[in-house]
């Protein structure tokens, strides 16, 4: 049996208030104002004590706001809801909150992490269960890196008293190199994030004690090294799915991760789609009579003719020597484009027969 409203004064808490927000804010504004707050305050970024409470207020106001009918409860009771609980209450000892604004405050066990005032009016509904933030291993740099969640749910405070939910989705970056991105690679990382504790279930509390492993905070870091499949074809901006290695829900299955591809720039090709461009210097002599020459391609060099009088500027076509295609078969092709280039050190030789060329030729003068 819940534990009935008590007529002992307690301090309203205005939620808006907490997280920045107007009242008439939608769940997007709320959902941003929370995310900015939550990694402000949480004891790893903040290192200060004082956070930790700044911390907990912050996920007690986005437990209500986030969920519709707590949101709609505390706005219908509003800066005056003891007198309104105290009339239910007195009205008809066992009054319950219905459709037709009837309340009845008593909470359903110990909601541990929030604070009296929640349990007063949301004990009888209990807490949503909901994905952890962390961080993941930014492969490009070696350091640690924010990341993004597809549901952030809460941050901490007391256990669920609902079933088991999956957890978040998380986002980091991941940096490869052409080469990688042509022929797809399997590539070891390590990732570093803060999930459930699994002794206090997301708590902070064991027995109306601090719990010794998370220090309170709900949160235990999780390290975890792995080997992850980038196919070929990907380009910058991609995101990749690994399944099943994002951040666990209390007691559920873990969410997925996503890479979000950056390809490093390549001395050699550019590339332009599915598509590889490269520049080929070829001396004035082969440009002019005509020749053959070696074309670097992410498959090795191949031999390439070069017919006479070709200028600086023109393109020539190497077909299916891009990109593999990302989705479905077959590949872009390369374009070659031509940079005739000039000697230097020209012996005496070399430049009598160009002042000879240079006769023959008038009118290029």
């Amino acid at each position: 049996m819940g534990a009935a409203f008590s007529s002992n004064h307690m301090e309203f808490k205005d939620y808006y208030k907490t997280l920045g927000v107007e009242r008439s804010a939608d769940d997007k504004v709320i959902k941003t104002a929370y995310r900015k707050l939550a990694r402000k305050y949480h004891p790893d970024v903040a290192k200060d004590k004082s956070s930790v409470g700044r911390f907990q207020e912050v996920n007690e106001a986005y437990e209500v706001l986030s969920d519709p009918e707590k949101r709609r409860r505390y706005d219908t009771l509003g800066p005056d809801w003891e007198r309104q609980a105290a009339q239910g209450a007195g009205a008809a000892g066992r009054t319950t909150w219905g459709p037709e604004g009837e309340v009845r405050f008593e909470t359903e066990g110990d909601l541990g992490g929030f604070s009296d005032f929640f349990q007063s009016i949301f004990g009888d509904l209990g807490r949503r269960a909901g994905g952890r933030s962390g961080r993941v291993r930014d492969f490009r740099r070696g350091g640690f890196a924010n990341i993004d969640f597809g549901d952030l749910g809460d941050l901490g405070g007391g256990r669920s008293t609902e079933a088991p939910q999956a957890g978040g989705d998380a986002e980091a970056a991941i940096e490869l190199t052409l080469e990688e991105a042509f022929s797809g690679v399997r590539k070891p990382i390590a990732l570093e994030m803060d999930e459930v504790c699994p002794t206090c279930g997301g708590a902070g509390h064991v027995g109306g004690k601090p719990c010794e492993t998370c220090r309170g905070s709900g949160w235990k870091k999780s390290q975890r090294r792995l080997e992850v499949k980038i196919p070929a074809g990907v380009d910058t901006g991609a995101r990749v799915r690994v399944a099943g290695e994002g951040v666990a829900g209390p007691g559920g299955k873990k969410g997925d991760l996503y890479l979000r591809v950056t390809l490093k720039t390549d001395p050699r090709f550019e590339r332009k789609g599915d598509h590889l461009y490269v520049d080929l210097p070829v001396p004035f002599v082969d440009a002019a009579l005509g020749g053959e020459m070696q074309v670097p391609t992410l498959k090795g060099a191949v031999a390439m003719k070069i017919p006479p009088e070709t200028s600086t500027g023109r393109v020539f076509r190497i077909p299916g020597y891009g990109m593999p295609h990302l989705k479905g078969g077959g590949q872009g092709d390369q374009y070659v484009r031509v940079q005739v280039t000039i000697p230097s050190g020209l012996t005496a030789k070399e430049k009598e027969l160009l002042a000879e060329l240079k006769k023959l030729r008038p009118e290029r003068t």
